[in-house]
């Protein structure tokens, strides 16, 4: 199954289970236990658990972005587009945009 194939079947599932009209707060929360997990399985080197808890977080992203009337593709590709002429240095791993750089 193909990325926007998935994004469908998420957007279907949560609209099958009455999430899609859900309150978004709570749906936020849900994604930040999951980057929580995330960071845990991070941190203690479980890759199972990493691989599941970036695929969490993709449902409850996805989740909260169709709450908030939001295209999770379109906000997607607006990113893509902020960040495909943007500038900077990668310092100690973390890519810092030049604006940054220039106002630190």
């Amino acid at each position: 199954m193909g990325m926007n194939d998935q994004l469908k079947f998420i957007e279907e599932w949560s609209k099958n289970r009455g999430l899609n009209c859900g309150d978004s707060s709570k749906q936020l929360i849900k994604l930040m236990e999951e980057v929580g997990e995330l960071a845990e399985a991070h941190n203690k080197g479980f890759q199972g658990k990493q691989t599941d808890s970036i695929g969490d977080i993709f449902v409850a992203l996805t989740i909260y972005a169709q709450q908030c009337g939001l295209s999770f593709e379109g906000c997607v590709g607006m990113a893509c587009r902020e960040i495909s002429n943007r500038h900077g240095k990668t310092i100690n791993g973390v890519f810092i945009k030049e604006s940054d750089l220039t106002n630190g």
